[in-house]
C-alpha cells in the first residue's frame, strides 16, 4: 500500500471529507493482524482435521489388516474403542444433532416451502467461531477520542479488508472439485453449508463497509452528493455493482425460495456472484488495493474448478467415434426413472460416488446430482478392422479383447423440475423407454470405506438404496474374495409401496445370487402404505419383510449384540429416517466401536 495510516490523530481536518476515501483514518495495521488471524485460524482447523483423518484413516487400516484372515471371534479385539474419551467425543459433539434428536429432518410449512435443516452441533460449533470472531474484528476499534467520521473511517476500512479476504475460501468451498475435499476427507455437503454462512457474512461485510462510507459521505457533505459521486467515480461504480450482487443474493437465497425455485436460484445465484467478483476486482484494481490477490485467488480457484469439471466431462462422455454418451431412461413403477449411461471411456468407481448428469433434451442447461446405484464393465464387440484380423469363426473369445464398454446406471425420482420432466417424456415414450445424448461428470464422493468393518448394518429410505446398494455389493464380492473384513452385512430398506422394490430388482437379483451372499448378508424391507397384506411376504430367512416403519434402535441394538468385530451404521434417505438411526447410533457408541456415517445432499 502507498499509505499507512492508523487514523490515530483526532480532528485533522475540520471538514472530515478526507474521511470518506482512501486511506485516512483506517487502521491498516490492525486491519491486516486480523486478516492474518483469520487466515491462521483457517489452516489450523485444517491441520487439526488433517490429523485427526489421519489417526480415524491409521486406525481403519491397520483393523483392515488384523481382520482380513480373522475368526468371528479374533476381532473381538476390535468390538470397542480403545481410546475412552473417543466415544463422549462422537456422542456429545461429532455426532450429535444441534439439538435433541433433529437434524436433517427439514422444517416445512408445506411442501412447496421448506426452511431447511438445523446443522448438526459440531458444525454449530464452527460456525459459532467463524462469525463470532469475524463479528468481533469488526467492531473492535478504536473509539477512543475519535470523531464519528474517524470511527466510520475505520469501519470501512475494517469491513472490506475482511469481506474480500472471506470471499476467496468462498469461492474455493463452493467448487465441486475443492482440493480439500480429498485432502480432509470432508464432503462436499459440509463445503456446501460453510459456504453459505461464510456467504452471509461476506454480504454483511460488504453492506457495512457501503453503509458506513454512505454514512461518511452524507455528514460530511449531505445525502445528494452521493448520487454525484457514483456518477464521477468508476472506483465507486464497480464498488455498488459488488454490493448489489450481494444484496441480490442476499434476498435470493433464504432457504423458502432456494428450495422453491432451485434451478432458478441457481443459474441467478451465479450470475449475481459474477457481478460481486468483477465489481470487487475493478473496485481494487483501480487504486491498487492490498487485498486485490484475494480477489485473484478466488478468480483462479473458480476457473481452476470449471476447467477439471469441463475436462472431466469431456473424457468419459465424449469421443470423435462416438460423439457424446448415449443415455437409455426407462420409466419404472413408483415414479421414477431408470437411467442408464454407456461411458465412452472406462471409469473409476467406488461405491458411494455420484455423478452430476446432463441431459439437453430434457434440461438444457442444468446438471443434477444423483448417486451411481450399479457399474457394469462388459467386453467390446470388435471393430470391422478388428473382425478382418480375427479367424473365420464363430467362436470369438471376447473375454480376452482388452477393450470394455463401461454403463453406469442411477435411479431418478419424480419430483419437481427436471426430475419430473424426465419421468413424464419416458412414460410418454413407447413401452415407456427413450434414448437420448448428453454427458455425465464425475465420480465424486465414495470417501467412506466399509472394508475395515466386522458388522455394517446399512439403512436407506426410498430412492436412498442408490447410494447403500453398491456397498452391499462391494462387501458381498469382498467377502467372497477374502479382501474385507466385513463378516456381517445388515441392509434396511424402507420403500412406500412394493412397486418401489422395481426399482433395483435386476441389480438385487444379481447381488442375491452371488457366492457367499447367505453366509452374510440379510435383507430387511418394511413396506409403509401395503396395498394388501398379502404383499409383504418373507421369501427366505435372509431376505425378510415386514409392514410398517422399522424401528431404528430396536435394530441397532439387536445387531450390536450379535456383532463382529467394529461397526459401521450408515444411512441415505429422508431426513426423519436420518435422524432416528443417528439418534439409536449415539446411544450405543458407549459399549460398541461404532462409527455413524450419514449421506446426505442439503441445498
Amino acid at each position: 500500500m502507498a499509505e499507512n495510516s492508523s487514523g490515530s490523530s483526532s480532528g485533522s481536518s475540520s471538514s472530515g471529507e478526507e474521511y470518506t476515501h482512501g486511506l485516512t483514518g483506517v487502521n491498516v495495521p490492525v486491519d491486516d493482524l486480523f486478516t492474518q488471524t483469520l487466515i491462521c485460524s483457517v489452516i489450523v482447523l485444517c491441520i487439526i482435521t488433517l490429523l485427526g483423518r489421519f489417526l480415524q484413516m491409521l486406525n481403519a487400516h491397520l483393523r483392515h489388516l488384523y481382520c482380513l484372515t480373522a475368526s468371528y471371534e479374533q476381532q473381538h479385539f476390535w468390538n470397542r474403542d480403545r481410546w475412552r474419551w473417543y466415544p463422549d467425543l462422537k456422542r456429545h459433539l461429532l455426532y450429535a444433532p444441534f439439538w435433541k434428536k433433529r437434524h436433517n429432518r427439514e422444517f416445512q410449512l408445506s411442501s412447496a416451502v421448506n426452511f431447511g435443516t438445523l446443522p448438526s452441533r459440531y458444525h454449530s460449533l464452527l460456525l459459532f467461531l467463524y462469525l463470532a470472531s469475524n463479528v468481533a474484528y469488526c467492531v473492535i476499534l478504536d473509539y477512543h477520542n475519535k470523531t464519528k467520521p474517524q470511527i466510520l473511517a475505520e469501519l470501512r476500512g475494517r469491513t472490506g479488508v475482511l469481506a474480500t479476504a472471506n470471499l476467496a475460501p468462498l469461492i474455493l468451498l463452493s467448487g465441486r472439485n475443492n482440493p480439500l475435499i480429498k485432502l480432509l476427507r470432508v464432503s462436499f455437503d459440509t463445503y456446501n453449508l460453510l459456504h453459505r454462512w461464510m456467504g452471509r457474512m461476506v454480504v454483511l461485510e460488504g453492506l457495512a463497509h457501503t453503509l458506513a462510507w454512505a454514512s461518511n459521505t452524507i455528514i460530511v457533505s449531505g445525502s445528494g452528493s452521493i448520487g454525484q459521486s457514483l456518477k464521477s467515480s468508476p472506483f465507486l461504480q464497480f464498488g455498488l455493482l459488488g454490493t448489489a450482487g450481494m444484496v441480490f443474493i442476499l434476498i435470493q437465497s433464504p432457504s423458502a425460495i432456494r428450495h422453491a425455485f432451485y434451478e432458478t436460484f441457481l443459474h441467478l445465484h451465479q450470475l449475481a456472484a459474477m457481478a460481486v467478483v468483477i465489481g470487487t476486482y475493478y473496485h481494487l484494481q483501480m487504486h491498487k488495493i492490498a487485498q486485490l490477490p484475494f480477489v485473484q485467488f478466488a478468480i483462479a480457484a473458480w476457473a481452476l474448478d470449471r476447467i477439471v469439471r469441463f475436462a472431466r466431462l469431456i473424457y468419459h462422455s465424449y469421443t470423435f467415434k462416438k460423439g457424446w454418451t448415449t443415455i437409455h431412461v426407462e420409466a419404472l413403477p413408483g415414479e421414477a426413472c431408470r437411467v442408464t449411461f454407456d461411458l465412452r471411456r472406462p471409469w473409476s468407481y467406488k461405491p458411494g460416488c455420484h455423478i452430476y448428469a446432463y441431459i439437453p433434451r430434457v434440461s438444457m442447461h442444468q446438471s443434477h446430482p444423483f448417486s451411481i446405484a450399479w457399474k457394469q464393465d462388459e467386453p467390446a464387440s470388435p471393430t470391422k478392422a478388428e473382425m478382418e484380423k480375427l479367424p473365420s469363426s464363430n467362436q470369438i473369445d471376447y473375454d480376452n479383447m482388452p477393450r470394455l464398454n463401461t454403463s453406469i446406471s442411477v435411479v431418478i425420482a419424480k419430483r419437481t423440475g427436471m426430475t419430473a420432466s424426465l419421468y413424464e417424456r419416458a412414460l410418454r415414450s413407447p413401452d415407456g423407454c427413450f434414448t437420448t445424448r448428453g454427458a455425465v461428470e464425475g465420480p465424486y464422493g465414495g470417501m467412506e470405506s466399509l472394508h475395515s468393518y466386522g458388522t455394517v448394518l446399512l439403512f436407506a429410505g426410498g430412492i436412498g438404496i442408490t447410494h447403500q446398494i453398491g456397498h452391499v455389493r462391494d462387501l458381498v464380492a469382498g467377502y467372497d474374495e477374502g479382501t474385507v473384513a466385513t463378516r456381517k452385512i445388515i441392509l434396511v430398506w424402507t420403500v412406500r409401496n412394493t412397486d418401489n422394490l422395481e426399482w433395483v430388482r435386476p441389480w438385487m437379483d444379481v447381488i442375491l445370487q452371488m457366492r457367499g451372499r447367505r453366509d452374510v448378508l440379510k435383507v430387511l424391507l418394511f413396506v409403509t402404505r401395503p396395498k394388501s397384506p398379502r404383499e409383504v411376504i418373507s421369501p427366505s430367512a435372509t431376505v425378510q419383510m415386514f409392514p410398517g416403519r422399522p424401528d431404528a434402535q430396536s435394530i441397532v441394538d439387536k445387531e450390536i449384540e450379535s456383532r463382529v468385530g467394529a461397526m459401521a451404521v450408515t444411512v441415505c434417505g429422508p431426513g426423519s429416517l436420518a435422524d432416528s438411526v443417528r439418534d439409536a447410533a449415539r446411544k450405543r457408541v458407549d459399549i460398541a466401536s461404532l462409527d455413524f456415517v450419514e449421506e446426505a445432499f442439503t441445498w
